[in-house]
């Protein structure tokens, strides 16, 4: 078999592009704050071990400390009560987290309303336009919201009433996780979750339906609009932390780009 050798060869021809859809980690990077009384996590702060200087004269390193689900990360199922019994983030089978890119467009919608909730007739409308979700695919909402990443407060977009933001309804978080060929679903935005989400019933219906599915969840996506509705290939690259609910991640995406 030479596929694999074809796709190098691909790769070094320009046929196949590599596309980075992760958000840069910085100790700046917006990460999600629940409302008290619940307790939060970190974002990434970074302590010199040494800097070519006496404590390492030839190497540099740094101690870092970061939560889980900060910047672009994956969510395992124990990440939440539905799954608490399911996989920690070490046990998702690799074949998991490579898988063929669905793009949803929903971009005028999120520029309309910065609530807009994806719809089960949204997705129904794709799979109508562009054939059934493929086998093991990764659903990923295009918003164009990660053009906010560069000012944490827009891209939060809180208010006194909380965090606003697209994402799906009660209804598609249930429609994507009784489709059998979804594996995951990724978002541009801080979580799975519609920013308004944790009024619904059930609160995070994304994070309840999904991860009670045994499937997992992206967020801080970004670069989606260099992607083809379908054809992609994406490569989810967590840590395995052993027995963690999560872990930041290096999205990958590999792209034919015809004529190169």
């Amino acid at each position: 078999m030479h596929v694999l050798t074809e796709l190098g060869a691909a790769l070094a021809a320009g046929t196949v592009e590599v596309v980075d859809l992760t958000t840069p980690l910085t100790p700046e990077t917006p990460i999600l704050q629940l409302p008290a009384p619940f307790a939060n996590t970190v974002g990434l702060s970074m302590t010199p071990v040494s800097a070519f200087d006496d404590a390492g004269p030839g190497w540099a390193w740094n101690d870092l400390r970061l939560g889980e689900h900060a910047g672009t990360h994956l969510d395992a199922p124990v990440h939440w009560i539905t799954g608490r019994h399911g996989k920690s983030v070490d046990r998702i089978e690799p074949a998991r987290l490579v898988g063929p890119a669905a793009v949803v467009d929903f971009t005028a919608e999120a520029e309309a309303d910065a609530d807009a909730l994806l719809e089960p007739e949204h997705l129904e409308r794709w799979e109508a336009e562009h054939g059934r979700f493929p086998r093991n695919c990764w659903v990923l909402l295009r918003t164009g919201w990660s053009a906010r990443g560069e000012d944490p407060t827009r891209f939060l977009n809180a208010d006194e009433h909380g965090l606003h933001a697209p994402g799906p309804s009660v209804a598609a978080a249930q429609w994507l996780a009784a489709h059998p060929h979804v594996s995951g679903f990724g978002v541009e935005t801080v979580g799975i979750d519609a920013g308004v989400a944790g009024g619904f019933d059930p609160p995070f219906p994304a994070h309840h339906h999904l991860l009670g599915a045994d499937k997992y969840g992206l967020t801080s996506l970004r670069g989606l609009d260099r992607l083809p509705v379908l054809g992609a290939q994406l490569v989810v690259a967590p840590l395995p932390v052993v027995g963690g609910t999560g872990s930041p991640a290096r999205v990958l995406a590999l792209v034919e780009r015809a004529g190169a």
